[in-house]
């Protein structure tokens, strides 16, 4: 099993869950996060002051998948949020050794 941390754009947030829906994957959880990478912040000019805000507002997806599941996985979440530009995010990837559901206790793959 694997774990994806999917760092994207906010307004692709409905794209990449509608992709990782296609493909079968429900269960996800999602979070507003702020950060800098290579982009290192942005300037905007409000009432004619430019301000410069040095962390991005950035929405992460983390899921857990079955091994079978991570190439076709890594695939939609690349073109569903993919724009070209700076900032686009990025995916970490994580072993996992095991998964339990708390309600039935089941391990591994069936628990996912």
């Amino acid at each position: 099993m694997k774990m994806l941390t999917i760092i994207i754009r906010p307004e692709k947030l409905s794209s990449v869950t509608a992709a990782l829906h296609a493909i079968g994957i429900k269960g996800m959880t999602i979070s507003d996060v702020r950060g800098q990478g290579i982009q290192k912040g942005v300037s905007t000019v409000y009432r004619g002051v430019e301000y410069h805000t040095d962390f991005i507002i950035k929405n992460k997806i983390e899921i857990v998948i079955s091994d079978e599941l991570y190439e076709e996985t890594l695939a939609a979440v690349k073109e569903a949020a993919r724009t070209g530009s700076v900032g686009d995010g990025k995916i970490f990837v994580t072993d996992i050794a095991d998964a339990i559901r708390i309600r039935t206790g089941e391990h591994g793959r069936a628990a996912l």
